[in-house]
């Protein structure tokens, strides 16, 4: 029985309604030209070249009236295809098929079969802290509206898995047939940049569409499974996995977030915290209509018939009060604010503890344990303030703030000091009581940025900020300014400050810097016990390779790991990954058990980005197994720890990371081809122009591939499927240990190692995606004569690396074991193909005559540039 016959089916049914809308809206020629497109390409892909060839003269002989259109049926349908997907991965005809159907119902027989302790069981379920920090993408292709309707599409095909009568049945179909047509009469590319109040507001809606109801859902298996484990269940105050933004607090790079802004967002995620917890209190008191109480419950409702109603609707009158004056205060600058509003999240808990706690000692445990739980253990997860913003802020615009200030004192330059001068004058500044700015010191509009964000992070406190994060850290200094400018804004709680290690060079001075800092007394006092660092996987990669970043990430983790138990302190690790496999991306799983031992310890703390946050937790049943996956990944990481890494592991492991370094470096910073050729043989230049994210796509404008965001960068090189960064290098580091006789080490690294595994195995997947043919067309077409022959030179690398890899991973097929992400790229390759030959034509359009490029014609190139990043999955 092919067990991806209910997903081919519902792919299917999807594709045909798309052709209906098409027909109805642009007639039979449209469509027949859309089919015979889609018949070549499927013949194509099967390795009829005919067919191929075909199929270029047929896209490349487009009329600009046919462009669009034609573009976007092949876009619209990789978003329903990767819909049906998502959708067949939790009905019941998709579970036997992909990997991990049930994470902790397994990870739970595992624990005991191998004889793990009850007590430690429980230990590490009190210890189990997941902070998911979402964060905006840039690359985020889909707008909001079409999330929707994809969502409610995902409905339809739940519905039509169930029994339902032939009526029931005719309705769905018709809702599906209206869904797919308000889809394709949607503009799927935004007319404007998205604010980063917008990108916030997208995070807002990812909490109220799924995760509001995944959170308690995924609670409840939690707690069953440990029923069955342990005899006792998940604590009600259990908040194991929480969520934290940047969208509205990363400042890094983007001039758009201000203190303004900041405020705003933190307003924002109070006005919706406020108005979803409305929702649930009118459906409790709608329930809760008992009268049998506790005491204390008849005393806090004054003694009234329905207390449980009465307490409920006081709480709720107050948060519609608090709703509302948010709403003003999001009108005006600055508003004072009353006393009598729901600002804490214990005015939110107390009242419902309080109905709960009287339900249980009224003999009423079932009702408590029901709709009541589900709201409270929202109140412990997402607060009043639903999600808690991290702010994040580049080390060179602190140092800035002071270099200001201290010429304005006549003490000389900050900016000129060594780092003892620093951090002797940070030091000696953080213990005084006297203010440090003078009242009547004019600062630069851009030092007096830093200082209003400073003061609204004072004003907004620990329930609604969680870190402050210094992008390009390197030195204590970095860290005690921070430290420095938030007690000068009068803040009342010690906010977690945490220095980013993105680049190679960070990442291996990391464990010198943060000794550095633990050895200072007035430090380790003030942290009081815990150390937040944050580990950069993007810039590192772009910087060295995957797999020489790979390493020194590893290398620092586990530095800092043991430098943590020197100085007593819990460390926790942010890991700041991206959806793909170039920016520290792929499994989840393997990705948390791949990390050095102990490195859990102290919590994971990682960032969802973009549209990974869609594909892991748009449907409240997926999001219920993403959290699913982080919780069982993490508990065994705790209590079944991976191996410590052998000496002659470690040995091969640093000549591996250093020769692809070499080899990635040779290409991408010293061949002097190299930075023309990807301008020409990606759309590199034209992302650019696809108003996505609210950031810059450069740091510097004028700048090489050093300057380009890791994201864009990563972005333009997936889109024509030479998917480089994310395995240049990697190879020939690979085939030279293999000449030097390091086989069957290799080989035992990769039985025995979580870490190489998992290395080789994101290869594999890159490699199944990645396309020689797709990106020898863009050269063909794109790349300038002279330039041809290091594209040539790059894709023989491909080959030979994809040889190779097959012959360590001794199989002659990519994921042969993983037929389910195997199946999901060969479904999608059909649709994608043509969009790639679409988007070569377009881009030769608009590079030969720009001037001549129609409106039409330019939004069918961006639709080509959001329909390949559907297809791919995992665009930046």
């Amino acid at each position: 029985m092919d067990q991806y016959a209910a997903l081919r089916a519902n792919v299917g049914l999807l594709g045909t309604e798309l052709g209906e809308t098409l027909r109805q809206h642009l007639g039979d020629a449209v469509l027949q030209r859309v089919e015979q497109i889609r018949q070549l390409s499927k013949a194509a892909r099967q390795g009829d070249n005919q067919q191929a060839e075909q199929l270029r003269q047929v896209l490349t002989a487009l009329s600009d009236d046919e462009l669009l259109p034609v573009a976007r049926a092949f876009a619209q349908f990789l978003n329903l295809a990767n819909l049906a997907e998502q959708q067949f991965s939790i009905s019941a005809a998709g579970r036997s098929s992909i990997e991990k159907p049930e994470p902790l119902t397994e990870l739970f027989q595992r624990l005991q079969q191998q004889a793990i302790a009850k007590g430690d069981i429980r230990q590490a379920l009190h210890d189990l802290s997941i902070e998911l920090v979402l964060t905006a993408h840039p690359t985020e292709v889909a707008r909001r509206t079409l999330i929707h309707k994809l969502t409610e599409i995902a409905g339809c095909l739940a519905a039509l898995e169930q029994p339902q009568t032939p009526w029931q049945r005719q309705q769905t179909e018709l809702r599906l047939t209206e869904l797919i047509s308000q889809a394709w009469h949607t503009n799927e590319i935004r007319e404007q940049r998205p604010t980063p109040v917008d990108e916030a507001k997208s995070g807002f809606a990812v909490i109220e569409s799924s995760l509001w109801q995944a959170v308690p859902d995924f609670l409840r298996e939690l707690d069953t499974d440990l029923q069955r484990a342990l005899g006792e269940g998940l604590p009600l105050d259990a908040a194991p996995v929480r969520f934290s933004s940047w969208m509205g607090g990363d400042r890094d790079g983007n001039p758009f977030v201000t203190a303004k802004v900041t405020r705003q967002v933190l307003l924002l995620s109070r006005w919706k915290a406020a108005d979803l917890f409305i929702q649930d209190l009118d459906l409790l008191s709608t329930e809760l209509s008992m009268n049998q109480a506790s005491a204390e419950l008849q005393a806090a409702s004054e003694q009234a018939s329905e207390p449980y109603r009465a307490v409920l609707n006081k709480l709720r009158q107050q948060l519609v009060y608090t709703r509302d004056w948010l709403t003003e205060a999001l009108k005006h600058d600055r508003l004072q604010r009353p006393a009598d509003l729901i600002w804490h999240h214990q005015q939110l808990l107390e009242p419902l503890l309080l109905c709960y706690q009287s339900l249980q000692q009224s003999g009423m445990t079932r009702i408590a344990q029901g709709r009541l739980t589900d709201t409270l253990r929202r109140g412990y997860a997402f607060g009043l303030t639903l999600l808690k913003l991290d702010i994040r802020q580049d080390a060179g615009r602190h140092a800035q703030v002071f270099s200001e200030l201290t010429r304005y004192l006549g003490l000389g330059d900050y900016a000129a000091w060594s780092e003892a001068d620093r951090q002797a004058f940070l030091l000696r500044e953080l213990p005084n009581k006297r203010p440090l700015f003078p009242k009547q010191w004019q600062p630069s509009a851009e030092v007096q940025e830093v200082l209003d964000t400073c003061d609204i992070v004072a004003r907004h406190g620990s329930e609604a900020l969680s870190t402050y994060v210094i992008s390009m850290a390197g030195k204590p200094s970095d860290v005690l300014a921070v430290q420095l400018l938030l007690k000068e804004a009068g803040i009342s709680f010690p906010m977690p400050v945490a220095p980013l290690f993105e680049t190679l060079s960070d990442l291996q001075n990391a464990p010198d810097c943060m000794r550095q800092l633990l050895s200072i007394d007035w430090y380790r006092g003030y942290i009081n016990g815990r150390q937040e660092v944050m580990i950069g996987y993007s810039d590192s990669a772009k910087d060295a390779g995957v797999l020489a970043a790979a390493w020194a990430q590893y290398s620092a983790q586990e530095a800092l790991v043991q430098l943590s138990r020197d100085y007593g302190v819990k460390l926790t690790l942010f890991h700041g990954r991206g959806g793909t496999i170039g920016r520290g991306g792929g499994p989840a799983h393997a990705a948390i058990l791949s990390q050095p031992p102990g490195s859990l310890v102290g919590g994971l703390r990682v960032t969802e980005q973009g549209e990974m946050i869609r594909f892991k937790f748009g449907l409240p049943q997926l999001a219920v197994r993403s959290l699913a996956l982080y919780a069982s990944a993490v508990l065994e990481g705790l209590l079944l720890p991976p191996p410590v890494p052998k000496a002659s592991w470690r040995q091969l492991m640093t000549t591996l990371a250093s020769d692809s370094c070499d080899a990635y470096r040779a290409v991408v910073r010293h061949n002097p081809e190299f930075v023309p050729y990807f301008r020409a043989a990606t759309p590199e230049q034209e992302l650019g122009k696809l108003p996505l994210g609210s950031r810059p796509a450069k740091r510097n404008p004028t700048g090489g591939v050093e300057s380009l965001r890791a994201i864009p960068w990563i972005f333009a090189w997936s889109q024509n499927r030479l998917m480089l960064p994310a395995w240049l290098g990697a190879g020939s580091a690979l085939a030279k240990a293999v000449d030097a006789g390091h086989s069957a080490l290799l080989d035992e690294m990769q039985q025995q190692w979580p870490f190489f595994a998992t290395r080789l195995s994101m290869l594999e997947m890159v490699f199944l995606k990645a396309d020689a043919e797709i990106a020898a067309y863009y050269d063909k077409v794109l790349v300038p004569a002279a330039l041809q022959p290091l594209g040539e030179q790059l894709r023989q690398q491909l080959a030979a690396d994809r040889q190779l890899l097959l012959q360590l991973i001794h199989s002659d097929t990519l994921m042969a074991k993983e037929g389910w992400i195997r199946e999901s790229i060969m479904l999608r390759n059909t649709y994608v193909d043509p969009l790639h030959i679409l988007q070569v034509e377009l881009l030769k359009r608009a590079r030969q005559a720009p001037d001549d490029l129609t409106a039409q014609s330019n939004r069918a190139l961006m639709v080509t540039i959001a329909g390949i990043a559907a297809g791919m999955r995992n665009s930046g």
